[in-house]
């Protein structure tokens, strides 16, 4: 009897057809992947290339599989990018530091390079004209620096203790071609390779140490006194100034018999300087009329120029008793905080005659973290004045100049206190007169290098970029890129920074502390910027020209 069709029967059948179809997909499916995700590789490890199948969709994920751990400078390049496709080549080049030279500024220096020549011919791919680079081998007999081959393509040129050989097998390392010339290094000698031309040269320094004594003169000084025995206006000199000495010793490095640097050791003054003496007479007295309590005073000019000041500049006086003389504030005066006041009794005069009295400040700001500063003053200027009775004066300045642009002035009095830099025996008439001490004082950046290539300059920065991105295989039209794209970027300085986003440096990484992976001092070091730069182009665009490219589309890389 046959089946009879029903409509469970029909939803059943329906049901097997649909999973075996969807069976038959994924089986085909997973052959597909099986036969197109399945590759060949060849890896190639410092020198060392095998061949290797795998599933990895990456070159970073071959090298996971694999257990080679890559290092921030390492070089890892394949043929067919990040996304590794069959029969992909995959180079893996372990970075190590030597240190080169970059116009007298010593710069650590990861590199791959398997000779000196190498390193140094990196440099010269995209700077014809750069600063000329050396390579200095600390060590030469340290396998990761003079361990290197010298020059794996002919002679090299030694020069040492005034002397020059060639050395005719270059493949040699550091070490032993400087045994075959029967050179022996001292513990602070120095070795570097440099080429010159098609030459390359290995040199050494010599470095030794010693020590030297200098004769020192100390100039003298000039003191000035009233002298009531002299008529006003006469000057006589009463001790004739001399000269003194210091002898000075200096622990001294010297550099193939070159001094290179001293330091100050010790200091033994031999003969004493003696100041020079001035007597003056005193200022001519005016005729006063006082009374007890009263304080008369009349306007004159006092002519003389007043110095401008960029500190400040008080000058107080209480007197019991009289106070009489002729003042003015006129002349050439600058923003005057002074004042003249005449009271009965006690009185408080401020500046008197020509006096200036400005604050002004210089405050020098550079996009530079650092800043230099100085603030000078100049104060106290006085016309014609005469002070008599018992005075106590408090002059108190701030600033680092002081000094009196006076006319004719005399001050007479007792019990002094407190008197910093004015003078008020100079004598002038329309002439300008600087009387006190002169001190300037001025910061300056004075942090040291902290890092490879500490606060770069531009000339600096690029020739170190050059070698690095020579290394990677970017010269000719990727070098161009590279520089294109970091002029517009921060035109090629480390302290560059985009105040909108905060993207900073060389290369405007974006947060800045994505580069601490190459170096804590990545606010400073141009070299640990351009470091990270590099790896950044080659991970998210393969070469700087298509970083470019993408910079002229979309104004970012």
């Amino acid at each position: 009897m046959a089946r009879r069709w029903t409509p469970q029967r029909f939803v059943m059948l329906r049901r097997i057809r649909v999973a075996a179809c969807a069976i038959i997909v994924t089986v085909a499916s997973m052959a597909t992947f099986g036969v197109t995700a399945r590759k060949t590789v060849a890896l190639d490890v410092n020198g060392e290339t095998q061949t290797v199948t795998t599933y990895a969709m990456s070159a970073t994920r071959l090298l996971q599989e694999q257990g080679i751990d890559v290092k921030s400078h390492d070089l890892v390049q394949s043929t067919s990018g990040d996304k590794l496709a069959n029969h992909a080549v995959v180079t893996v080049r372990s970075a190590y530091q030597t240190t080169i030279n970059i116009d007298g500024q010593q710069v650590p220096f990861w590199t791959t390079a398997t000779s000196v020549d190498q390193l140094l011919g990196f440099f010269e791919e995209n700077e014809s004209a750069a600063a000329k680079v050396t390579v200095d081998i600390d060590n030469v007999y340290n396998q990761l620096t003079g361990g290197l081959v010298i020059n794996q393509n002919g002679p090299v040129t030694v020069i040492a203790d005034g002397k020059t050989s060639v050395a005719p097998n270059g493949k040699l390392p550091a070490a032993s071609i400087l045994d075959s010339k029967g050179i022996i290094l001292g513990k602070e000698d120095r070795v570097s390779v440099e080429k010159n031309g098609d030459e390359t040269i290995l040199r050494v320094q010599r470095v030794t140490h010693g020590q030297e004594t200098r004769t020192v003169t100390v100039p003298h000084g000039t003191q000035t006194i009233v002298d009531d025995s002299l008529q006003p206006g006469q000057t006589v000199i009463r001790t004739q100034g001399e000269d003194g000495e210091k002898q000075q010793a200096y622990n001294v490095t010297y550099v193939d018999g070159a001094v290179e640097s001293e330091t100050l050791v010790s200091e033994t003054t031999t003969k004493i300087a003696i100041d020079t003496v001035i007597a003056v007479g005193p200022a001519a007295k005016e005729d006063t009329s006082t009374s007890n309590g009263d304080n008369s005073s009349k306007n004159d000019t006092g002519s003389g120029s007043a110095g401008s000041s960029n500190g400040s500049a008080s000058n107080n006086t209480n007197s019991n008793g009289s106070n009489s003389g002729s003042s003015s504030n006129s002349g050439n005066a600058g923003n005057s905080n002074g004042s003249n006041s005449t009271d009965k009794g006690n009185s408080n005069s401020g500046n008197s005659g020509d006096s200036s009295n400005s604050n002004n400040s210089n405050n020098n700001s550079a996009t530079k973290p650092e800043s230099n500063n100085s603030n000078n003053s100049n104060s106290g200027n006085s016309g014609n004045s005469n002070n008599s009775g018992n005075s106590n004066s408090n002059n108190s300045n701030s600033g680092a100049n002081n000094s009196g642009n006076t006319g004719n002035s005399g001050n007479t009095g007792s019990n002094s206190n407190n008197s910093t830099n004015n003078s008020g025996n100079s004598n002038s008439s329309n002439n300008s007169n600087n009387s006190g001490s002169s001190n300037s004082g001025s910061s300056s950046d004075s942090s040291t290098a902290q890092g490879r290539l500490w606060h770069a300059t531009v000339a600096q920065a690029q020739a170190y970029a050059a070698g690095a991105a020579a290394q990677r295989g970017w010269t000719g039209q990727n070098w161009t890129d590279l520089v294109k794209l970091w002029n517009r970027e921060s035109g090629w300085l480390w302290y560059a920074e985009n105040k909108s986003s905060g993207a900073y440096g060389i290369p405007q990484s974006l947060p800045a502390s994505k580069m601490a992976a190459f170096g804590a001092n990545y606010r400073d070091d141009a070299a640990v910027q351009i470091d990270w730069g590099l790896s950044y182009i080659a991970q998210a665009y393969g070469s700087p020209s298509k970083a470019w490219a993408h910079s002229e589309q979309y104004n970012w890389y």
